[in-house]
C-alpha cells in the first residue's frame, strides 16, 4: 500500500477514494514555541530557524499526515510590508525555504508537498484584480521552481479573491485546491457556501472546501452545502476540511477573530483528541476525503484522524507505537481509577470540565460588521497611528455595549 500511494499524486489518491490527511496549524503552533510573532503572522521562520519548521512537519508526518504543506502562509510582498514590518528577508527567499523544508519531510515517508497563497491586504485595500493577482503570481514563481505536488489557495473570506487565487494557480498546470474560511452562511460579501464552492470549481480548483476560523462540526456543515452547491449544478470536485482546534459556537459569520479570547485566551477552547475522531468520521460520511486540520490543530489531533479512519485507508501512523487506542495504554497505569478509563465508551461520553468556575461557557462576540471595502480594513505599509488606535478602542467599546 505505502509503495503504491508514493507513486500517486493528490488527484490520484483521490480519484481512487483514498483518504488524504492534511497536516495542522503552524501559525499557532509556532507562535506558541517563539518563532512566529502573533499580529503580523508571517513565516520568516522558515529562513531564521528552519530547524523549528522542519521539526513540527516531522511531527505531522509521524501523526499519519500525507501533506507537508509548505508554511508560506501570509509570505507575500504586502503582508510582509504592512504596517511597519520591517524583514530584511524577501518574500523569495521565504517561499523557497518553505518548499524546501515540506518537500525534504514529505521525502521521508508517505507524503506530498504543498504550497500556497491567501488572503492579501491589497484585497482588503480594494487593489484592482491587476495588482493582487500580481502577489499570487510572485508566489507561484517560486512554488513552480520549487516543483511543489499541488497548489492550495487558502485562508479567503472573500469568493471573489479566492477565484482570482485559483486562476492564477491553475497558470502553473498543477493541481489545485481552493480553501475558503467561511462558514455554513457563507463569504463576507454574503455569496452562500454553495455559491463559493460553484465559482471555485468553474475557475479550475479540483478541490474544495473549507479551514481555519470556525470549529469542526461548523466546518464539516459548510463543505456539505459547498457539496450541494457543486453537485446541484452539475459539476465535479472533491472536497476538503481543515477547521480550528478550537470549539467556538458563539461566533458569528465572522468566526473565531471575533471572540475576545482570539488570540491569546483560546486554550479553554481546545477540541480533545476524542472531539477530533468525531469530527473526523462526520466528514467522511459527508463524503469529505481531504482531512485535516488548522490553528490549533496539533500532531496528537492528527494522529486522531489518522487513527479514526485506520480501518478504511488499512494503516496506522508511526505515532500511534506510543498511544493505546482510545487509552488501552492506561491499563499500565499504576492508579486502579485511571485504569478504568482505559475504554471507548469511557473517553467518547466524557463531558470535560473547564476547571474555571468564574468563567462563562460561552462569550460575546465583538462583531464590527465591517468587511472588504471599509475605511477600517484599509492597509498601509506605516505603523497603526494612534488616532487608528483611539478609533479601534472606541469600535471595540461600542461592539462590547451592543453585544
Amino acid at each position: 500500500l505505502l509503495s503504491t500511494l508514493l507513486a500517486q499524486g493528490v488527484l490520484e489518491r483521490l480519484n481512487a477514494g483514498e483518504v488524504v490527511i492534511g497536516d495542522g496549524g503552524f501559525v499557532f503552533a509556532l507562535e506558541k514555541r517563539g518563532y512566529v510573532k502573533a499580529g503580523p503572522w508571517t513565516p520568516e521562520v522558515t529562513v531564521t530557524h528552519p530547524e523549528a519548521v522542519r521539526q513540527l512537519h516531522r511531527e505531522f508526518l509521524r501523526a499519519g499526515a500525507n501533506v507537508m504543506q509548505a508554511y508560506t502562509f501570509y509570505a507575500s510582498d504586502d503582508k510582509l510590508e504592512n504596517r511597519s514590518q520591517t524583514l530584511k528577508i524577501t518574500v523569495t527567499q521565504i517561499n523557497e525555504a518553505a518548499c524546501d523544508l515540506a518537500k525534504q519531510v514529505a521525502g521521508e515517508g508517505d507524503a506530498l508537498a504543498a504550497a500556497g497563497v491567501c488572503q492579501t491586504p491589497s484585497y482588503l485595500s480594494c487593489k484592482s484584480e491587476t495588482d493582487v493577482k500580481a502577489v499570487f503570481k510572485r508566489q507561484l514563481d517560486v512554488f513552480v521552481k520549487k516543483n511543489v505536488d499541488f497548489l492550495i489557495a487558502e485562508y479567503f473570506e472573500h469568493v471573489e479573491e479566492a477565484v482570482w487565487a485559483v486562476e492564477v494557480l491553475k497558470t502553473s498546470g498543477k493541481p489545485v485546491a481552493a480553501s475558503m474560511c467561511i462558514g455554513p452562511e457563507g463569504d463576507l460579501h454574503g455569496v452562500p457556501a454553495g455559491e463559493c464552492a460553484v465559482r471555485l470549481v468553474k475557475a479550475g480548483a479540483q478541490i474544495v472546501g473549507v479551514n481555519c476560523h470556525f470549529d469542526p462540526m461548523t466546518c464539516v456543515k459548510a463543505v456539505k452545502l459547498m457539496k450541494e452547491g457543486v453537485e446541484k449544478s452539475g459539476l465535479k470536485a472533491h472536497y476538503m476540511v481543515q477547521p480550528l482546534a478550537y470549539h467556538v459556537p458563539d461566533s458569528t459569520y465572522l468566526g473565531y477573530t471575533e471572540l475576545p479570547e482570539f488570540p491569546f485566551a483560546l486554550e479553554p477552547r481546545i477540541v480533545t483528541r476524542w472531539d477530533v475522531h468525531k469530527y473526523t468520521r462526520e466528514a467522511y460520511k459527508a463524503g469529505i476525503r481531504f482531512i485535516g486540520g488548522c490553528c490549533g490543530f496539533e500532531p496528537y489531533h492528527i494522529r486522531a484522524v489518522a487513527e479514526e479512519l485506520a480501518a478504511e485507508r488499512g494503516i496506522m501512523p508511526a505515532g500511534s507505537e506510543k498511544h493505546g487506542m482510545w487509552g488501552a495504554g492506561l491499563e499500565m497505569h499504576t492508579k486502579p481509577w485511571v485504569r478504568a478509563r482505559c475504554r471507548r465508551e469511557y473517553w467518547e461520553n466524557l463531558l470535560p470540565a473547564s476547571g474555571r468556575p468564574k468563567c462563562a461557557s460561552l462569550s460575546t462576540p465583538e462583531s464590527w460588521g465591517v468587511t472588504k471595502g471599509h475605511a477600517d480594513l484599509l492597509q498601509h505599509k506605516e505603523a497603526t497611528t494612534t488616532q487608528e488606535m483611539k478609533h479601534a478602542l472606541e469600535m471595540q467599546k461600542k461592539a462590547k455595549s451592543s453585544g
